[in-house]
């Protein structure tokens, strides 16, 4: 069981690098910043040197791997950290240096217990690329096939495993101060980032993943996913089918190979909408680095460690609002939160759309190539806090990704109409999904299935009645041993913690 005091000292080491990189300047300035909190901010930053313009990426980058990844899963949520800091995490790179190869070997002879010539003819030593969780490498199988096998860095579990409890006890901590803070939810936010790493952590799932997503996208041709050599995967091993392809966002070398650019945007647009849409299984983390171009013009993924899911009526629900704010039925947007329980039942509907229609009715009168999903998305968002609307990760990822997917879409084809691309799409899935057909078989479905559970409801209902809203089970919190702060001490070592958590958090960035 860790103690208080080492939490706190690794506390007080980030939060000394947060101060070099001037990542607690927002701590300090925001009004709704505790004042216990806000003095000790400024105390850790005494004697540094505070660039003009704070850089969270950096501060993150010089903490370590885990806060690299913390970083990621923060800059999906605009909403807690800010608009500013969400752009400068949304830009963060977690470029390592390489573990050094003789761990890299073991790593994976032990985990197939076989020596590495019996699973490789050849195996590049320098890796392509070295990430803060893992290191991908070229390899040639026996079979004679070209792959790339990506391996976990050594140690990599137990350092996130240590860091991880310390964000639990500084969030714990961070969320008594109530207000704002528990709004949104922090210890709720390092949950959902520790459900993200576990997934990361094992590449087995990851593949497993890879697999869901290819078979999926089997009716988006102009889509690849690679496949997976499951003989040479583990759980801190994967290996994978070998893309050679240009990355999308260098366009130049794109037109040079005769790529058409517009093309693969529209496909790009067509194969999220299939995966978020349709699916309802979504690769969230589109960013360039993860998308090629292959020689035959289909577009390619790879990494699929962060992957979102939306079940179905929370699809239908995000359809619905997509198109009320277009339409202009605010009206109906609005009865939606409410029906979705996004927005507390105490708040009036009329003013909920009231709100709406001011998100919406400035982008109702601009031409439609000139509507962007993920600003209309951002400004449906920014009206949270004055309706106390808990946060729904599953739909900040979602819109992250969207944005992500637009400018990489926009990137390759600076004309592209993102409406008239996804209407059709769109329109058809609706029609499906809300005509007279869907609707009749739905409730014969649902009486089936309710016909079937009667008995057990009789006997559980506790237990087998659906939970309120779409979003997923929340996982579970951990039992976190507040500090006492009855005594002087206690809460001097309280708001230290609560002052560095905020700022490693960002929950109140100006």
């Amino acid at each position: 069981m860790t103690t208080s005091a080492t939490h706190l000292w690794r506390l007080l080491k980030w939060g000394r690098t947060l101060a070099r990189h001037g990542a607690l300047r927002g701590i300090e300035e925001d009004p709704m910043t505790p004042p216990p909190v806000r003095r000790l901010a400024r105390i850790a930053r005494f004697g540094a040197r505070i660039p003009p313009t704070p850089d969270y990426a950096a501060a993150l980058v010089a903490i370590g791997p885990a806060a690299i990844k913390l970083g990621q899963a923060l800059s999906t949520r605009p909403d807690l950290v800010g608009d500013r800091a969400a752009e400068n995490l949304s830009q963060l790179q977690d470029d390592l240096p390489p573990a050094p190869f003789a761990a890299i070997k073991q790593t994976i002879e032990s985990s197939f217990g076989a020596k590495l010539e019996e699973l490789f003819t050849k195996f590049d030593e320098v890796p392509v690329g070295a990430a803060s969780i893992a290191q991908v490498h070229r390899a040639v199988t026996t079979e004679g096939r070209e792959v790339a096998v990506k391996v976990l860095r050594p140690g990599i579990e137990e350092e996130f495993a240590k860091a991880i409890e310390t964000y639990e006890w500084a969030a714990a901590h961070v969320e008594r101060y109530g207000g704002e803070a528990q709004r949104l939810r922090p210890r709720m936010v390092v949950a959902q980032f520790r459900v993200w790493t576990a997934r990361e952590l094992d590449l087995q799932r990851e593949a497993a993943s890879a697999s869901e997503l290819r078979e999926n996208m089997v009716a988006e041709p102009g889509f690849y996913v690679p496949e997976i050599d499951w003989r040479r995967t583990a759980r801190r091993v994967l290996t994978l089918e070998w893309l050679d392809g240009i990355k999308l966002n260098e366009r130049e070398a794109l037109i040079e190979a005769d790529q058409d650019c517009k093309t693969l945007a529209a496909t790009l647009v067509r194969a999220f909408l299939r995966q978020a849409v349709v699916d309802g299984f979504f690769h969230a983390d589109l960013h360039h680095g993860n998308l090629f171009a292959l020689r035959d013009g289909r577009i390619a993924a790879i990494d699929f460690g962060i992957m979102g899911r939306i079940d179905r009526r929370a699809r239908v629900w995000l359809a619905e609002i997509l198109y009320g704010l277009i339409t202009g039925d605010y009206r109906r947007v609005a009865e939606i939160h409410f029906e979705a329980q996004y927005v507390p039942a105490h708040h009036n509907v009329e003013e909920f759309a009231t709100a709406l229609r001011a998100a919406g009715e400035p982008i109702r009168g601009l031409p439609v190539k000139d509507i962007s999903v993920g600003r209309m998305l951002e400004s449906l968002f920014s009206i949270t806090r004055d309706f106390d609307m808990p946060t729904q990760p599953h739909l900040l990822l979602l819109q992250k990704t969207m944005v992500m997917n637009e400018g990489v879409a926009t990137a390759l084809d600076p004309d592209i109409n993102m409406w008239e691309t996804a209407e059709p799409f769109l329109r058809e899935w609706l029609r499906s999904e809300l005509g007279p057909e869907a609707y009749y078989a739905d409730r014969i479905i649902e009486i089936v299935r309710a016909a079937k559970k009667l008995p057990e409801l009789v006997e559980r209902i506790d237990y087998y009645y659906p939970p309120p809203g779409a979003a997923p089970p929340a996982p579970p919190l951990p039992d976190i041993a507040v500090m006492e702060q009855r005594h002087g001490w206690g809460y001097a070592l309280a708001a230290v913690a609560g002052a560095i958590v905020a700022a490693l958090l960002m929950i109140v960035l100006g």
